[in-house]
This record gives C-alpha cells, structure tokens and sequence, in this order.
C-alpha cells in the first residue's frame, strides 16, 4: 500500500475530519450570502454549523457519536442504522420535493426548480440501482 493512500486514510478517519468538513460549509454558506448581500444571515448559518461542529467535537466520547462520525470506529450495526437513516431522509426529501412541485404546478407556475431535483433524483436511483445489480 502506497504511503499516500495511507495518508489519506488516515486524515479521512481523523476525528477533526468531519468538524473541520462542516466548518468549511459554514464558511461556504457565509461567503454565498455574504456575496448576495445577506452577511448577517450568512452569520447566522455559519454559527449553527460551528455549534454543530463544536456539539460532534464535546461528543466524540459517546459511542454512538464516534460510530457515526469515524470511519475506523464502524461496525455493522453503525453501518445498518446508517443505511436506514439514509433512506428514511431520502425519501422524505423525494416526497417533499414531489408535494412541491404539485403545490407549484396547482399555484400556475412551471414546477421549476422542483422537476429538475425531482429529475436528478431519480436518474440517479436508477445510476445506482443498475451499479449495484451489476456487482452482486
């Protein structure tokens, strides 16, 4: 194994990794807004990203917080519960995006932008569906 595939595994399962991931977005969500002229809400969502990323730091001795957080701390129960969760906020984020487009289209509007999420949503399902049947 090369040294830098090893260097990388291990940045990737530091425990500063996801903190410092999400401080990044919070600074990418401030920079946006600051660009659109809204600083101060720009702030305000770096600052809930910054206590989120504080709240996984203060909580990394908790076994549920280091299952989630770290990949080297991954077993299959972590694994299974993520699974599941993953599904459960994909398909509320599918049947948002789907009541959405109804409420769009039922107010006279063209459904934009919800038809393209809604599009890409499930292009990708099936990507994914036709990749995975192919390994098994």
């Amino acid at each position: 194994m090369s040294t830098e595939s090893t260097g990388m595994n291990r940045v990737m399962r530091s425990k500063w990794m996801l903190p410092v991931l999400i401080l990044v977005i919070g600074g990418a969500y401030m920079l946006a807004a600051g660009l659109g002229g809204k600083l101060e809400l720009g702030a305000e969502m770096f600052g809930v990203t910054a206590l989120f990323a504080v709240a996984l730091v203060l909580g990394r001795r908790n076994e549920t917080v280091r299952g989630f957080t770290q990949a080297d701390a991954r077993d299959e129960r972590f694994a299974a519960l993520d699974l599941r969760a993953t599904a459960i906020a994909g398909t509320t984020i599918v049947v948002a995006i789907f009541v959405a487009f109804l409420v769009a289209l039922a107010r006279g509007d063209s459904g934009e932008p919800y038809i393209w999420l809604g599009a890409l949503g499930g292009v990708a399902y099936l990507v994914a569906l036709a990749v995975l049947r192919t390994r098994d």
